[in-house]
């Protein structure tokens, strides 16, 4: 794919989606960062109802430390692989009063060293939270990477680093939400709705059914 398609694309994007940002309900970096590490395999309508119970209730390091795992689990149940969330919510929160006086850090190595958050979460904090120009390869994210050419890789990191070097530099900063919106509503993962689809002229998925106007109907 060559970059004047790749500009175009994202062009067409941020003109659909002129907000792009996170669906995780959150009102404080700390709120994100619990909400991504709870969205690991889960949805966000399922993290956001189980946050608009929590936060409420608990939304700072030491409030969250003061409920424990027990406490915290009641609160999240209803999310997969609650228990071991809970454990490494609770351990995060430990640390970030240790060594970051209740802040969130805002470098990688720190994110990463904070437990259940791996390099897709701290790039999604280091973007949403701190403005920084970082790409969260996610299911939508791999799977539109190489259904539309923009970035076919065999891993995750393979897809990110692609993106990196090849999404327009004035769309950087939100490449990472315009590419998971898209793939959440539009070029989902069984049946994409290419018949709605704002670059479906310039996606390179071979398999993909033509817009109305472009087949005839």
């Amino acid at each position: 794919m060559n970059a004047k398609k790749r500009l175009e694309i994202f062009r067409r994007l941020s003109a659909a989606i002129p907000e792009p940002t996170t669906e995780l309900v959150h009102h404080s970096t700390f709120e994100l960062l619990i909400a991504v590490i709870l969205s690991a395999q889960a949805t966000d309508k399922g993290v956001n109802l189980a946050t608009a119970r929590l936060f409420p209730v608990a939304n700072t390091p030491a409030a969250i430390l003061a409920l424990g795992v027990e406490g915290l689990e009641r609160y999240i149940k209803t999310i997969g692989l609650y228990r071991s969330k809970a454990r490494n919510v609770v351990a995060t929160c430990q640390r970030l009063l240790e060594l970051h006086d209740g802040q969130v850090p805002d470098t990688r190595e720190a994110l990463e060293k904070l437990p259940g958050v791996g390099r897709k979460t701290a790039n999604v904090i280091l973007n949403t939270a701190f403005g920084k120009p970082t790409i969260a390869v996610d299911t939508h994210l791999f799977r539109l990477g190489n259904r539309t050419g923009l970035a076919p890789g065999k891993t995750p990191l393979e897809v990110e680093k692609k993106l990196m070097k090849t999404v327009p530099a004035e769309y950087l900063r939100d490449a990472h939400h315009l590419l998971i919106l898209h793939g959440r509503y539009v070029c989902i993962a069984r049946k994409p709705k290419c018949e709605i689809c704002v670059i479906a002229d310039l996606c390179e998925y071979k398999a993909k059914s033509l817009p109305l106007h472009e087949a005839g109907l």
